[in-house]
């Protein structure tokens, strides 16, 4: 029996040693996390593409080919949303990058002191709690007891309906995600900056070329691959705007702030309708890889 049992002990041994060599050791440690990123990632983009062409029908899932890209092409809530999303896109990505380059510089200045301090104070806001920060703009931008309208009423102008006007809404979105990402992005563009040899603003002042001069050729040139890198960062960020229109507006008033996130959020998960909000999902996809082909071939040095 002891025998039996040694010759056994012996086997499992051998059978661990065959596995677990010097060849397959790596696999075996990136082995979790390839499991996790299959199953928490492949899975879910697989399964919603192939949800995108089912509909529910008395509870159980039914495959009907495009009617939901059908549907949704003729759809004026989804060309709303889009709208509304491009518009927030086109007019607060490049004032926030602007701003972030003109802090990046100037806090990368040796004649700007305690650039630690304000590094710190403009990055701060991109970790700040999404719902904090949003609750604190509700109680600035109120119409009635906001202290945004009661400094204007103070110095004579008008008081603002900021989150129950169609326009002024989307200002206060702009305001709230160009206060929150710029910081973030001149981190990004701070980092780059570090790279820029000095060597060329030397020969530049050597040559009596003033600061400006400098900014605009050599600065933005070499800047540009890092400048490229934000613009598509915050182009996605911005096509998949949902936390900030949600909690200040709620996509109000009248859709004006409903963006293609919030509106495949209340498919999926106000109305159900999975397989619709899938379809919207993977043209929002097709929509973020496009810009980015774009901006990256406009950015490319090459022709």
């Amino acid at each position: 029996m002891e025998n039996v049992n040694s010759e056994h002990a012996e086997e499992k041994t051998k059978t661990k040693k065959k596995w677990i060599t010097p060849k397959t050791f790596p696999y075996i440690l990136v082995f979790p996390a390839v499991f996790l990123f299959a199953v928490f990632t492949v899975y879910p983009v697989i399964s919603s593409f192939i949800l995108s062409f089912q509909a529910s029908e008395g509870g159980e899932m039914s495959f009907i080919g495009f009617q939901n890209y059908i549907r949704l092409f003729n759809d004026g809530l989804f060309y709303q949303s889009l709208i509304n999303t491009f518009t927030l896109l086109i007019i607060q990505v490049p004032v926030m990058i602007t701003l972030a380059i003109l802090l990046a510089v100037t806090l990368n200045s040796a004649l700007v002191r305690f650039n630690g301090f304000f590094r710190i104070a403009f990055f701060l806001p991109s970790v700040t709690a999404l719902v904090t920060a949003s609750i604190i703009f509700i109680i600035l931008l109120d119409s009635n007891y906001g202290i945004v309208n009661y400094v204007l009423s103070s110095i004579g102008l008008e008081k603002v309906s900021w989150l129950n006007d169609p326009f002024w809404a989307k200002v206060s979105i702009m305001l709230v995600v160009t206060w929150r990402w710029t910081g973030y992005n001149m981190v990004i563009l701070l980092a780059g900056l570090q790279n820029v040899s000095q060597e060329l603003y030397e020969s530049a002042s050597i040559d009596g070329a003033g600061k400006l001069r400098q900014f605009f050729h050599i600065t933005l040139p070499q800047l540009k691959p890092v400048i490229l890198f934000t613009v598509v960062l915050s182009t996605i960020g911005t096509l998949q705007l949902f936390d900030e229109p949600y909690i200040l507006t709620n996509g109000g008033p009248n859709n004006s702030t409903l963006t293609v996130i919030m509106y495949l959020y209340d498919q999926g998960f106000r109305y159900f309708d999975f397989g619709y909000a899938s379809a919207i999902a993977y043209v929002l996809v097709i929509i973020i890889a496009v810009l980015s082909w774009i901006q990256l071939r406009l950015g490319s040095d090459r022709d």
